[in-house]
Formats: structure tokens, sequence, C-alpha cells
């Protein structure tokens, strides 16, 4: 379903699962439910039509991914400040930890974004709202975000050097 959904950053959503699923066992993390759920935790927002009983069917562990991918799904009703808010505030430690992994693999394709606007303000809000669940999540993970967002904080004062 998400092999050829393209991506703002370039490549597409598949890819952007397995590599938050990789990000995760990079990490040590090696929980099933975790990551089952990093590699479709974009499909309820994704695939409008989603057959969420075929997810539910695969396994004894099914319901359990399926609330953890709901945990980190953001809600029609959410801005996306109040659904990062909701992750941080309420948010299992296994979304915490998922959340994380999900922004680092969204912070290393915005190496290939070439919209400043959507950098600068991707950077600020990973800033404001990401770096607090990564640091409940993991200090390691945040050590990384804060890497990257330095990274694209860099090339863009870089690019407007002159």
């Amino acid at each position: 379903v998400l092999i050829g959904k393209r991506r703002r950053s370039g490549g597409n959503m598949f890819r952007h699962q397995i590599d938050t699923m990789g990000i995760l066992m990079d990490y040590g993390y090696i929980d099933g439910v975790l990551l089952k759920a990093s590699v479709i935790h974009d499909l309820v927002e994704d695939v409008p039509d989603l057959d969420r009983d075929r997810i539910l069917g695969i396994d004894e562990e099914s319901a359990e991914v399926y609330k953890l991918v709901l945990e980190v799904t953001r809600r029609p009703v959410e801005t996306k400040p109040e659904f990062l808010t909701r992750i941080l505030e309420f948010g299992s430690a296994n979304a915490l930890v998922l959340k994380a992994a999900d922004r680092i693999s969204n912070m290393i394709s915005l190496g290939y974004t070439t919209d400043i606007e959507f950098i600068k303000r991707y950077s600020d809000e990973t800033e404001r709202f990401v770096y607090p669940i990564a640091g409940r999540a993991n200090p390691a993970m945040l050590a990384e975000l804060e890497e990257l967002v330095g990274t694209r904080r860099e090339y863009l004062s870089r690019r407007f050097e002159i």
C-alpha cells in the first residue's frame, strides 16, 4: 500500500517505515510490538480506506500493534502541536520511542528537501515538540535529533551566505 507513495523529501513511504524500524533496531529495541508498529505506523493517516481487520488478523500481537499505531497517529481534529503534545503527555513508553525514531527518519530525509521554509518549520517543530518526547524516550535518540537539527540549520545558514 505504501510502496510507490511519494514523500515530500523523496523516496517512498514504504522505505520510511522500514527506515524507522531500522533506527529502532540500531538503538537496540527488539520488542515485537514496537517493531511491527514501526513498519505500519503511517498507515492509518495515509491510507484512508484501510481495513483495520486485516491488521488485527495478522497474529496474536496485532491488537497491541494497532493500539500503538493509533497512539502515534494524528487525529483529524488535532493540530500538529496538539498531536505531539498528546504523545508527550499521554503516550506509552513505546509511543515515545516510536515517535522519536519516526522523527529521526524524517529529519534524515529532510536532507534531501530543498524547500527552505519547510526545513525551518520542521526543524523548529522538532526542537519545540519532539525533543521533549525523545528526551523521555531515549537520551541517545535526543542527541541524534539535536545533531540532525543542527546540520539542517547549518545548511540553512550556509545557503544564505554571500
